[in-house]
């Protein structure tokens, strides 16, 4: 949680509007909770364990930016994230996923955001290992000590007499052993030196063109595969399962010829499983997943029930959803194979287009465990074209990168972003309305010629205009029908 101590509300704002356009109400709203979550922590026990957070339930048509203030909520805060649609879960009692998944999920994505910190910890003493096993598979192998020691085999019949050292003194007797040192420490020192050579060429990269055998393991998954096709519920069964067969079953290594560079890469990144410890991974990523975990709760307008269904619709299956759904958002221990997850503070997002209903079709105690609710604006042309143009991943810069890679210079004229911007709003107004999303399909429209011909082209530079637009798109404007053309 120590990046949540510089950033402020207005400061979240700033940074969630260099990728989302409008949504200020939204914005406000996730910066307010963000920054609760630190106030939290500075608050002292026992107090600070009744603080919960205060859940958001965003309300709005789809592609106005509601995913998208999650995900790059969670990546300011470098929290546990994870993305789930309400509508893909079942009762307890049904195949199906259980609610309780998710958590189990989510605790999985911080292990490895945890090891993966870990293991940055550890890269220098990683490097160090990983370059003397290289260098280890770049020596030749040593010659064997008994190798270097005399043959003795036929004196047996020519033994030394037992008066030999009366006969040339203790020193003499004690010359081969000192000459056996000397060989010795010879070899060692032509090994170190040789050694330190192999190391100065490895660093100038005199080596990246020699190929090495290493041992490389093979995936742990190569053993049984164990799926369980029954009621929810199990998958953490059907995980333990695979674990145990897995250790049963380890993976085992073969040979594999590497370049020097890569086979380094895959020993610094062998080092580093080595030196991290497994168990303080888990015990951070747990609590990890417990204070500073974000689910989103996408489409879950799905499961509210509309008023006034009768009991045999399909509304009582998502009725249960609801049921199984609130203890996990009122906090419960959820029991996972790294041990048990608390959901007391995690923080929860909901979003919905709630088009045939509304919030309040949800269950009552649902509704309370969502206290801020936020509507989110449809988008316009004003939008569309920010959208295009303002964004740090705005669709033009993308696309203009996209062409460079092909050595073209790709301009955009003003006109033209607007007009592209104009059509997609009207296109939305005419058939299904997808928000900004519909601004990939216009511009990949616009862009198809220029794509498919990129490579042939002798003309370095293309500028799109307003008038180059509407020829693209012109079989788009005219046509009433546009779901043939435009999904």
């Amino acid at each position: 949680m120590s990046e949540l101590n510089s950033l402020t509300p207005k400061q979240t704002v700033q940074k969630l509007d260099q990728y989302i356009i409008g949504q200020d109400d939204a914005k406000r709203s996730v910066a307010i909770a963000l920054r609760n979550r630190w106030r939290r922590q500075q608050v002292q026990p026992p107090l600070r364990e009744e603080i919960a957070p205060k859940n958001i339930i965003m309300i709005g048509p789809t592609g106005v930016g509601k995913t998208e203030i999650a995900r790059r909520l969670a990546n300011l805060a470098q929290s546990p994230f994870i993305k789930v649609e309400a509508s893909k879960f079942t009762e307890v009692g049904y195949v199906g996923r259980d609610v309780e998944s998710m958590v189990r999920d989510l605790l999985q994505l911080a292990i490895n955001m945890v090891n993966k910190e870990e293991e940055k910890g550890v890269t220098a003493k990683a490097a160090v290992a990983a370059e003397e096993r290289l260098l280890d598979l770049l020596l030749p192998p040593r010659p064997k000590q008994e190798s270097a020691k005399p043959d003795t085999s036929g004196l047996a019949d020519h033994a030394i007499p037992l008066s030999y050292n009366d006969a040339f003194g203790k020193e003499t007797a004690s010359l081969p052993s000192s000459t056996d040192e000397a060989a010795a420490k010879q070899q060692t020192d032509s090994v170190e030196k040789t050694r330190e050579k192999l190391r100065r060429m490895l660093h100038s990269g005199e080596l990246d063109n020699r190929t090495v055998e290493l041992s490389v393991a093979t995936p742990k998954n190569q053993g049984p595969i164990v799926e369980i096709f029954s009621a929810s519920g199990m998958e953490d069964m059907q995980s333990s399962l695979q674990d145990a067969f897995s250790k049963i079953f380890p993976g085992q290594k073969h040979e594999r010829k590497l370049k020097v560079p890569d086979a380094l890469e895959y020993l610094k990144k062998e080092e580093a499983q080595r030196l991290v410890d497994t168990e303080s991974v888990t015990e951070k990523a747990i609590r990890k997943t417990e204070q500073a975990g974000i689910i989103f709760l996408d489409e879950i307008d799905k499961i509210a029930s509309r008023s006034g269904t009768g009991s045999g619709s399909p509304d009582v299956s998502r009725e249960g959803v609801q049921r199984d759904l609130l203890p996990i958002v009122e906090g419960s221990t959820v029991t996972t194979k790294y041990g048990p997850v608390r959901t007391d503070h995690i923080l929860f997002i909901a979003s919905g287009a709630f088009y045939t209903n509304k919030p309040s079709d949800l269950a009552p105690e649902l509704q309370g465990r969502f206290p801020i609710r936020v509507n989110l604006n449809p988008l316009g042309q004003e939008e569309f074209f920010r959208i295009l143009t303002e964004p740090e991943n705005a669709l033009i810069k993308q696309y203009t990168a996209l062409m460079a890679t092909e050595g073209i210079d790709l301009k955009f004229e003003e006109e033209a972003i607007q007009e592209m911007a104009r059509i997609a709003v009207e296109v939305n107004k005419k058939t299904e309305n997808i928000g900004a999303r519909r601004l990939h399909t216009v511009i990949e429209r616009v862009l198809d010629e220029l794509s498919f011909d990129a490579t042939e082209r002798d003309e370095r530079t293309f500028v799109v205009t307003s008038e180059y637009v509407q020829k693209q798109l012109v079989d788009i404007s005219d046509n009433e029908d546009l779901s043939r053309y435009i999904l």
